[in-house]
């Protein structure tokens, strides 16, 4: 595993428009497990991260009067104005940007794989995750609450993938997929159902 992120999330973006393309109009308004936003503002979501660098964040975050959900709803409809096909074309030109809002880089893999499978389990669009990244993106999510609450969400309990060697925490188990536990602990309780354990019935309370 590199320590560079951007040979992923590039990897992750190709991946998404290749699965975006020729979507009908109904299945860009699915509702997707982003409970505000349907299948196109959760694309249009993901281009505005690429396209932000650090000084266009704090102009824009301090135009919304620091309230980052007014912050990201103002940003999706920007970038989606256009419609589902410039949106796609604009992220697939996007593809290759290495900017990002501040923060830690792993919180842009956990944007790239939970935003990803946000927009594909509503469409029954099935994909293959790089496994030690999401790990990594996991391991991330279980020491931090930024934005997602993920530190809070999953403590107390051991997060057990089966797909891969990783393991992170103490207490009740909580194992499946990688990519399931990232949902999880992302708060997607959908992902609930792939994931077994005395520690699921904790984690679905919270």
């Amino acid at each position: 595993m590199t320590d560079s992120i951007w040979p992923t999330i590039h990897a992750e973006r190709h991946s998404l428009a290749e699965d975006l393309a020729g979507l009908t109009a109904d299945q860009w308004a699915t509702q997707s497990l982003c409970t505000e936003w349907d299948v196109h503002q959760v694309l249009a979501h993901l281009l505005s991260a690429a396209k932000m660098t650090p000084p266009k964040f704090f102009r824009r975050f301090a135009a919304a009067r620091f309230n980052f959900d007014r912050f990201a709803a103002n940003q999706v409809a920007l970038e989606s104005a256009g419609g589902p096909a410039a949106t796609l074309a604009a992220f697939r030109a996007a593809e290759p940007r290495e900017t990002a809002p501040p923060g830690p880089k792993e919180t842009w893999l956990g944007e790239a794989f939970v935003h990803g499978e946000d927009i594909r389990r509503p469409l029954g669009i099935t994909h293959t995750y790089p496994l030690p990244e999401v790990a990594r993106a996991i391991a991330f999510y279980s020491r931090s609450d930024t934005i997602i609450g993920g530190k809070t969400r999953v403590a107390g309990l051991t997060l057990k993938a089966t797909d891969t060697d990783f393991s992170v925490g103490s207490g009740p188990l909580v194992q499946g997929p990688a990519i399931s536990l990232l949902l999880a602990a992302s708060g997607r309780k959908s992902a609930l159902d792939d994931l077994s354990g005395p520690g699921v019935q904790i984690l679905q309370s919270r």
